[in-house]
């Protein structure tokens, strides 16, 4: 892929700062004379035009009112809480603990009808049993420093995982075979996750495909990502989740998906290479 994931958050942040660059300009306001009437400091009218600074609503409310527009508030708060929301940290998301994050997004889970997983490092959350997920969320919760919610969260996943089980939805999830080999928990909790992953294999919903070590790739390993049908991307990095909504950019990871698909294995082949990273764990 060419573009960064990170583009659809900096062009939404750069949309609502050069409409509100435009609003000023038309009322004939340099940025000194804003910041002014909007006791501000001098830098401040500054830092949001030129997309340094995310205005908050207050902010918003008053550069309207003070370029005589305050009708136009209401648009550009909605455009800013979206841009907001595009690129979210972790450290954000996690400050009040893990579980919140995993509640949120069962609405999600539940309206979507076409999940595509591409998973390089660890097992899809929705594929997680308890003992892995306790695994994984603990180093997270560690390596983070956030407050301790691991049991609680741990619940909330498997609680939001139920739409794999119940629902009319469809699952086509990759992983890379690594995944398969990271130990993200003891030997006995991986052992039940891959046990666990040769049984989900087996539902109707699911097509779980795995891309071989050995597989001449088409697409190189990239980030985890997981597509929502084709309204939204998420894609995860070490410091922040970041939401695609830009149908262009939502094309070309559903493309790069499509592509990885035709690398990956499927049934017996893909059972096989769970088995044997069963039976590497001794």
């Amino acid at each position: 892929m060419s573009s960064s994931p990170l583009s659809s958050a900096q062009a939404a942040r750069a949309s609502v700062a050069a409409r509100l660059d435009e609003i000023r300009r038309d009322a004939g306001l340099n940025g000194l004379e804003l910041a002014a009437r909007c006791g501000w400091h001098k830098s401040k009218s500054s830092r949001i035009a030129r997309g340094k600074t995310l205005p908050s609503d207050a902010d918003i409310r008053a550069w309207c009112e003070a370029c005589g527009v305050p009708e136009q508030a209401a648009d550009i708060i909605a455009a800013s809480r979206t841009a907001e929301s595009m690129y979210v940290q972790w450290r954000h998301i996690n400050r009040d603990g893990m579980r919140r994050i995993q509640e949120k997004a069962v609405p999600l889970y539940q309206s979507t009808r076409s999940f595509r997983v591409y998973a390089s490092n660890v097992v899809p959350g929705m594929l997680q049993t308890a003992e892995y997920a306790r695994g994984l969320l603990r180093s997270i919760t560690d390596f983070r420093g956030t407050p301790d919610d691991v049991d609680q969260a741990v619940q909330a996943r498997l609680d939001r995982s139920r739409v794999i089980r119940e629902g009319d939805h469809r699952f086509a999830l990759l992983v890379e075979e690594a995944v398969l080999r990271y130990r993200v928990c003891d030997d006995d909790a991986m052992a039940g996750q891959l046990g666990h992953l040769l049984a989900v294999m087996a539902q109707p919903n699911v097509s779980l495909g795995v891309i071989p070590f050995e597989a001449r790739r088409p697409v190189w390993p990239l980030e985890a990502f997981y597509a929502f049908d084709e309204r939204r991307v998420a894609v995860e990095t070490l410091t922040a989740e970041i939401n695609v909504t830009a149908p262009g950019e939502i094309r070309t990871y559903l493309r790069a998906f499509a592509e990885l698909s035709t690398i990956a294995v499927y049934g017996a082949s893909a059972r096989a290479r769970v088995t044997q990273a069963i039976d590497l764990l001794g």
